[in-house]
């Protein structure tokens, strides 16, 4: 069995548990890649037993990789989709973060994780992607995102107008700091913290969420994943940065958005029965109240 590792960097206190991990894995596994910059930065601090092949982009990922473990946060995670990009190779997230949403397994998970995956205990859980169609060239044939894409000012200039427009019908011009259309996966990210609504991955939906609108009674809407949004930005300054999860770029006003829903889905690995609803009861603490 063929496993991949993606990763940034290893806190120094999840160090002895993460030699622990590659032990475990080594012996279970006949093929352990390992992203390429994230093994320079931990091969001076963990012992591999086995050689080590080393990868940078999807090109050199096997199909019968059985999946690809992504090691930290949420953002580690969104990281890891640049590199599978349309593959279908499974992600499984190993959360040494904070909160972790989509990075689901916990470090005192890590025997149980191993074991899931070995035995063939999990399922893929498909979550649908956005795409930039237009301009095509911002970023490249990376131009899709998990979570969302982003409009937002420059430093601390003035807010800007966004007019949207959903299959061509207008929608609204929203006076703001920015403007969030969101996937079900990033309903819980940047849109949240703006007041949007969760949404469950499979409800086939795109959300739009202003950033600190200047109208108040302007509200997140939720469509179908189906349309197609397109937005015109205007402002007192000339650009403004449009962000696809973590990437971000500069650009200039003149110039349409045009999202749609991508072509291809991700794979997200769910080991055991976790689900959607009991990781949002436990991640957002609901329920925590002396009553219960």
């Amino acid at each position: 069995m063929k496993i991949a590792l993606f990763g940034r960097e290893i806190r120094p206190a999840f160090a002895e548990t993460f030699q622990w991990f590659i032990s475990s894995l080594e012996k279970k596994t006949s093929t352990l890649l390992v992203y390429e910059d994230f093994y320079h930065q931990i091969n001076n601090r963990i012992q591999f037993e086995k050689q080590v092949n080393t990868f940078t982009s999807r090109d050199q990922l096997d199909h019968d990789i059985r999946c690809l473990i992504s090691i930290g946060g949420d953002g580690t995670l969104l990281d890891t989709i640049t590199i599978i990009q349309d593959s279908g190779i499974p992600v499984l997230g190993l959360n040494t973060g904070r909160l972790g949403f989509l990075s689901s397994i916990a470090a005192d998970e890590i025997p149980f994780a191993i074991d899931a995956l070995i035995s063939g205990n999990y399922t893929l859980d498909q979550r649908s992607l956005i795409e930039l169609v237009a301009p095509d060239d911002l970023f490249g044939s990376i131009n899709y995102a998990l979570n969302e894409l982003t409009v937002l000012k420059r430093d601390n200039s003035s807010m800007i107008t966004i007019s949207a427009y959903v299959d061509d019908l207008f929608l609204n011009t929203y006076w703001a700091d920015g403007l969030i259309v969101a996937t079900p996966t990033g309903s819980t990210g940047y849109s949240l913290s703006c007041g949007g609504p969760i949404i469950s991955p499979g409800s086939k939906n795109i959300v739009i969420t202003p950033i600190a609108t200047h109208t108040l009674t302007v509200r997140p809407i939720v469509v179908p994943d189906t349309s197609t949004v397109r937005l015109n930005i205007s402002g007192r300054t000339q650009d403004f940065l449009v962000t696809l999860d973590s990437r971000s770029k500069p650009l200039s006003t003149s110039v349409e958005l045009i999202i749609k829903k991508a072509r291809f889905s991700v794979n997200l690995m769910c080991l055991g029965q976790k689900d959607f609803y009991k990781t949002i009861r436990n991640k957002l603490a609901w329920g925590l109240d002396i009553r219960n």
